[in-house]
């Protein structure tokens, strides 16, 4: 093994102890640094002499190793972090690359409001609204996953049954994770090439997760890393995020005359204004809300 390796671990141990101090002194609530338990996160880095070829990839000290694709690598390779999920080992290459300043986009703004029903609903400034529905991976392997579990859970610890069961457990929670990943990908790509602006809330994903109702629909969806991917793509294609407060009344307010309902109970998917008299759809009407933010 190379001794990258383990100068690395270090290193991510220093930077981990930093952030805490950092993040208590500063008043937030943070737990402490967990190290990595063997068997369930194995990944390592490596620095120093890397190079890619045709369909494998030479690292420090472990020599040449085939790849199931082909690389496609552009700049200067800094670093690989090797990392196993379930019984498939990949790579990731770190790479420095100087990148031009992007084109604004010309594209027409959108407010993006999250939900359970729909993903998002998607409404612009040229009149257009659209909803985007969800894959919904955990649900579709609900039952097969409980069924898996609960063979695991009979069978005798440390045996190789047991080690057999653990794997057919990983191999179908990162079908899930990848089918989750690639539709997040798809949309945000998607709405960072075509959008000029992006409104999103500002939503309290971790709050949200207690909740002992609405926890597994809304960790299915993904919309923290949804949010996470958004960011990121806005400043690579030109496009602007913007983020309405936490607070802000998106789907309790008229999108019409503004007026701003006192209480809105979750199962209420439509509601007329009282002043106006106008009909709303819950969702769509909190997308022409967060619009309106980005006018």
């Amino acid at each position: 093994m190379s001794k990258c390796a383990p100068q690395e671990a270090l290193r991510d141990l220093d930077r981990a102890f930093r952030n805490f101090f950092r993040d208590r002194k500063e008043g937030r609530k943070v737990g402490f640094p967990r190290f990595r338990k063997k068997g369930r996160d194995d990944r390592f880095r490596l620095t120093g002499s890397i190079r890619v070829r045709e369909r494998a990839v030479q690292l420090p000290r472990l020599g040449l190793i085939r790849l199931k694709e082909v690389p496609r690598v552009q700049g200067r390779i800094r670093s690989a972090t090797v990392s196993r999920e379930a019984d498939r080992w990949s790579v990731s290459l770190t790479v420095e690359r100087e990148l031009p300043d992007p084109m604004p986009v010309q594209g027409p703004a959108a407010g993006v409001d999250l939900g359970i029903d729909h993903f998002a609903t998607v409404a612009g400034d040229d009149g257009t609204v659209a909803t985007i529905e969800a894959p919904r991976p955990l649900r579709r392997v609900l039952r097969v996953l409980r069924r898996r579990q609960r063979r695991h859970s009979r069978k005798r610890t440390g045996s190789r049954n047991r080690r057999k069961s653990a794997l057919r457990l990983a191999r179908l929670h990162r079908r899930v994770r990848h089918i989750r990943r690639d539709f997040l990908h798809q949309i945000t790509t998607r709405l960072a090439k075509t959008k000029r602006a992006i409104v999103v809330e500002d939503l309290n994903v971790s709050g949200l997760l207690k909740s002992p109702t609405l926890a597994r629909h809304i960790a299915d969806m993904g919309w923290h890393e949804f949010r996470r991917m958004l960011a990121y793509k806005c400043t690579w294609y030109g496009s602007q995020l913007l983020v309405a407060n936490r607070y802000f009344p998106s789907s309790k307010m008229c999108s019409c005359c503004g007026h701003v309902r006192e209480r809105l109970a979750l199962d209420v998917r439509a509601w007329d204004c009282p002043v106006c008299g106008a009909h709303h759809d819950r969702d769509v009407n909190a997308a022409r809300n967060l619009l309106a933010m980005a006018r």
